[in-house]
């Protein structure tokens, strides 16, 4: 096995759990076909692991915890059979979930999601994607209800790991439409056209908030993709629920769900969503909550400055429409933009447009989506709900 050496000073962070490192930080990048197992070692020589290689990436050695000695399948059934046990004891009796979040499950570059009988792959790096027949037979053998496994391997993030693009089954059949429940509501997912692997599981959690709160108010639900929060809204008996969203065929899916689960008080609109807020601000409209899940605006740091500019306004636009008592829910998935920095967007835009807000409730992605406390990469979702002071 090839063993790679970091210069001096350079291994306190991966000592302290990170699992990065990055190219410029080792001695020499040898050539090497990429996805290759390798040991990592301090410049004393001490080891810090085994991981997986890629001299054609800025982030060189992808760290496993801990010696692995082959990436086989049986490597793969024991980390399977790991992350699978607490998915079970987090979400119990779930038929959609994610079985493997990447860094969190010590498998960096791997997502699995998991819906009935089906199973979607991502493999963000060289060494998972080198490695897909073990991920393949492993799945098979501790999921042997599995039907079918599909890979969604279509993130720009596999072209820095030198990957090209792939949209296939890799196994046994999928359906047009795959069948599972949710809080309580039937779902079509789409795996063989959906975005990224069909369905943002992460928001399960905080779309079953949603629900709760949403009785009696007339509730607008932006960038809604498939239904999710205006479903969970139409059901937790809400007044009226709409959602938005710029795709034709995302806006078909919710209207299909709204169809077969018998939610009269729910519909959906095809619309840019600023420009739909503009228009209802300008019409003087008023909602009793207002959604906002948009998805990540910033995938490099140079992109902050604009992805802060464009979360400004979406607040400050959706606090225009809210009644005093009125909720903003206001989320995030982009990782580059903190907790922090989205309370201060809403802390100065309430108080340009002098609104009060006060924070009633605040959440994160679902268990099935672990963070790994040493790894800031793998938490990236924020959720926080707002209530709409009036005058006393």
């Amino acid at each position: 096995m090839l063993t790679l050496t970091l210069k001096p000073r350079e291994e306190r962070r991966l000592r302290d759990g990170h699992l990065w490192a990055y190219r410029d930080e080792l001695v020499h990048a040898p050539d090497a076909v990429p996805g290759e197992l390798v040991r990592l070692v301090a410049h004393d020589g001490s080891s810090l692991g085994s991981g997986v290689y890629n001299p054609l990436s800025k982030i060189a050695v992808r760290l496993l915890g801990g010696e692995v000695e082959t990436l086989d399948t049986d490597f793969f059934v024991r980390r399977f059979r790991t992350s699978l046990q607490l998915r079970r004891r987090m979400l119990p009796n779930e038929e959609a979930y994610r079985l493997v979040f990447g860094e969190a499950d010590m498998l960096s570059g791997l997502i699995v999601d998991v819906y009935g009988q089906y199973a979607a792959l991502q493999m963000l790096s060289a060494g998972m994607d080198r490695a897909k027949p073990h991920v393949i037979e492993a799945l098979r053998q501790e999921l042997p209800d599995l039907k079918g496994i599909i890979e969604k391997n279509t993130a720009q993030t596999r072209k820095k790991e030198g990957l090209e693009l792939v949209d296939a089954v890799v196994w046994g059949e999928i359906p047009e439409r795959v069948h599972v429940r949710e809080n309580g509501l039937a779902l079509e997912i789409d795996l063989l056209g959906g975005q990224k692997t069909g369905y943002f599981l992460d928001q399960k959690i905080n779309r079953r908030v949603v629900g709760s709160l949403s009785a009696g108010r007339s509730v607008l639900d932006c960038f809604c993709n498939v239904g999710g929060f205006a479903l969970n809204a139409a059901q937790g008996h809400a007044a009226m629920a709409v959602g938005v969203d710029s795709s034709e065929s995302a806006i078909n899916s919710a209207t299909r769900h709204a169809e077969i689960n018998g939610l009269d008080n729910c519909q959906f609109v095809k619309a840019n969503v600023f420009d739909l807020l503009r228009e209802h601000i300008e019409q003087e409209r008023v909602w009793d909550m207002v959604i906002l899940d948009p998805p990540s605006f910033a995938k490099s740091r140079s992109a902050i400055r604009g992805a802060l500019a464009g979360y400004s306004e979406l607040n400050r636009s959706a606090m225009k429409l809210l009644r005093p008592g009125g909720l903003l829910v206001s989320s995030s998935c982009t990782q580059l933009v903190s907790e922090h920095d989205l309370l201060d967007i809403l802390y100065r835009e309430s108080a340009r447009i002098r609104k009060r807000l006060r924070l009633v409730h605040r959440g994160s992605q679902a268990p099935d989506h672990p963070v790994l406390l040493s790894m800031p990469e793998t938490q990236y979702l924020k959720f926080l709900v707002f209530e709409v002071i009036g005058d006393p």
